[in-house]
C-alpha cells in the first residue's frame, strides 16, 4: 500500500537494510558467478556527485554529453578506431539490440536474418523479438568457438550481419573473429562482436603475452563492438558500450526527440531519459587507470584463473569443460545439481543452469575467497 503518511528517514534506512539482508554481496567474496563487481572507489563518488546528469536532454548537460563522446572515443582507441561512434548504455543487452537494429535498418531486406554462434547471449533473443529479426544459429566446434564453415553455409540473402563473441558468457571462448571477418568483406556484410566481457580484458591479456586472437576493429570486417565497462571496467551499473566503425550505422538508428532543452536532439539509445553520471564514471575511470592500469587488474584475474583451474583439477569428481581462455573457469560434476544445491546452502553466488558450474575471476575474487570455496566443494562432492 502506498503510505498515507511518511516515515522518518532513519526509520526507511533501517527497512531497507533489513529487507535487503538476503543480498549477496560482493565485498563478502561469495559471488564468484557474475560478471560485474564492486566498483571502483574513484566510479562511485563520480556517480555520488554527479548523479543528476540526464543524457537524454544533453542540451542541459552539454559538459556531460562531450564527456560522453571522449568515453566513446577512447573505448574506440582501446579497440583500434581512430574515430568511434556510440553510446555508453544500459549494457550488453541494449548495446546488441541497437547493433542488431542498425544492421537491420542499414540493410533494408523484407526477411532479415542474423546469423550468430550457439554460443551468443541472451540478449539476441530478445533483439530478434523486438526487430523482427530471424535469428540464424550456427554451431560450435569442440573448443567451443563457432564453427565459421557452418557460419559461410547459412548466408543468404536475407542476411543482414554476422555475429561473434569475444569472451562467451559460460567459458570465456573467443571466437575466431579473424576468420569471421574475412567472411563478412568476401560477403559484404558486417560484423558485430559481443565483447561485453571480453572488450575490458583482451586487450589487456594480449599485452600481457597471453596467446589471444584479434578481435577488433583492426579486422575490416568489425563494424561494431560491445564492451561493457561495468564489468572489468569497475563501473558501476549499469555502463555499457556499443561502438560503431561508421556514422551511417548510428544514424540508422537515431530518432528525433524535438521538445527537448538541446532542441533539435537526436536519441540513438533504447533508453530516453538515461543515467549521465554511469557515463561520466567510465571517462572517470579510463583517464585513472590508464591501459597499466587494467592490465595489472587483468594480470591479477587471469593468474587467479589458472590457479583456480589447477586446484580444480586435483579434486576427484570434478572436471574443467574446457582450459581458461580469460579469467573465467568453468567445470562439471556428476552430481552437478545436488552439488549446486547445497553450495548455495553455504552461501555461495553461483550458477549451474547450463550444465557446469562457471566462476568469474572478478576484480573483487580473492584467492582466499576461492581456497574458501574449494574446501566446500571437496565436502559436497560424493
Amino acid at each position: 500500500m502506498f503510505p498515507e503518511k511518511g516515515a522518518d528517514e532513519n526509520e526507511v534506512l533501517a527497512e531497507l537494510e533489513k529487507k535487503i539482508e538476503k543480498d549477496l554481496t560482493f565485498d563478502s567474496g561469495k559471488i564468484l558467478g557474475s560478471m560485474c563487481t564492486y566498483p571502483h572507489p574513484l566510479a562511485r563518488r563520480v556517480i555520488g556527485k554527479y548523479i543528476d546528469r540526464n543524457l537524454g536532454d544533453p542540451g542541459l548537460h552539454p559538459g556531460s554529453q562531450e564527456i560522453e563522446r571522449e568515453a566513446v572515443r577512447m573505448l574506440g582507441s582501446l579497440l583500434h578506431l581512430n574515430r568511434a561512434y556510440g553510446n555508453i548504455v544500459s549494457g550488453g543487452t541494449e548495446a546488441n539490440i541497437l547493433a542488431v537494429r542498425a544492421f537491420r535498418n542499414t540493410a533494408r531486406v523484407e526477411k532479415p536474418e542474423l546469423i550468430l554462434p550457439e554460443s551468443a547471449h541472451f540478449s539476441f533473443l530478445k533483439a530478434s523479438d523486438l526487430l523482427g529479426v530471424k535469428l540464424v544459429w550456427a554451431g560450435l566446434k569442440e573448443d567451443y568457438s563457432v564453427n565459421v564453415k557452418d557460419v559461410e553455409d547459412k548466408i543468404t540473402d536475407n542476411t543482414i550481419g554476422i555475429v561473434g563473441i569475444a569472451g562467451t558468457t559460460g567459458l570465456g571462448v573467443v571466437d575466431d573473429i579473424p576468420a569471421l571477418s574475412d567472411l563478412a568483406v568476401d560477403y559484404g556484410i558486417p560484423l558485430h562482436v559481443d565483447a561485453a566481457f571480453g572488450g575490458f580484458v583482451i586487450p589487456f591479456a594480449k599485452a600481457l603475452g597471453y596467446d589471444l586472437p584479434d578481435f577488433d576493429f583492426r579486422l575490416k570486417g568489425v563494424q561494431s563492438i560491445t564492451i561493457d565497462p561495468h564489468k572489468m571496467g569497475m563501473v558501476p551499473i549499469p555502463a555499457g558500450g556499443i561502438i560503431f566503425r561508421e556514422r551511417k550505422f548510428l544514424e540508422s538508428i537515431s530518432i528525433p526527440a524535438p521538445y527537448l532543452a538541446g532542441g533539435k536532439v537526436w536519441q540513438a539509445t533504447i533508453t530516453g531519459t538515461r543515467p549521465g553520471a554511469n557515463a561520466l564514471a567510465v571517462w572517470a575511470m579510463i583517464k585513472h587507470l590508464g591501459f597499466e592500469g587494467y592490465k595489472r587488474v587483468v594480470k591479477e584475474a587471469m593468474e587467479l584463473s589458472r590457479w583456480f583451474a589447477r586446484e580444480l583439477k586435483r579434486i576427484p569428481g570434478v572436471y574443467l569443460i574446457r582450459e581458461p581462455v580469460l579469467n573465467i573457469v568453468s567445470f562439471g560434476t556428476e552430481n552437478l545439481e545436488t552439488a549446486e544445491e547445497e553450495l548455495k546452502r553455504r552461501g555461495w553466488g553461483i550458477s549451474a543452469h547450463r550444465g557446469y558450474i562457471r566462476i568469474v575471476m572478478m576484480p573483487h575474487v580473492r584467492r582466499e575467497h576461492l581456497e574458501a570455496f574449494l574446501g566446500d566443494l571437496r565436502e559436497v562432492i560424493p
